[in-house]
């Protein structure tokens, strides 16, 4: 397959695509970093006993999440760059 020549337009719209990639995976991450640090925090403060199960929830929850980001971040890297790098 060759290599398409592409105008400045088309240019400009894959790049604003890359960065939109980069966005959502901060965004997975920033959540990530929200459920794991809430979840230890339930489950260290003693006033909220009561509410463990959501801690451990929220524990287990968070890395899936991460996980979840970066496949997605890499799939969608590995697409940009074969349909418009080659």
């Amino acid at each position: 397959m060759e290599k398409l020549e592409l105008s400045r337009t088309d240019e400009l719209a894959i790049e604003r695509t890359r960065l939109a990639n980069e966005r959502t995976f901060l965004a997975y991450f920033r959540t990530f970093i929200v459920f794991l640090s809430s979840g230890f925090a339930i489950l260290k403060l003693s006033a909220l006993e009561e509410i463990t199960t959501v801690g451990y929830m929220l524990v287990v929850i968070a890395p899936l999440l991460f996980i979840v980001g970066l496949f997605r971040f890499l799939y969608v890297r590995k697409q940009i760059r074969k349909h418009y790098y080659t």
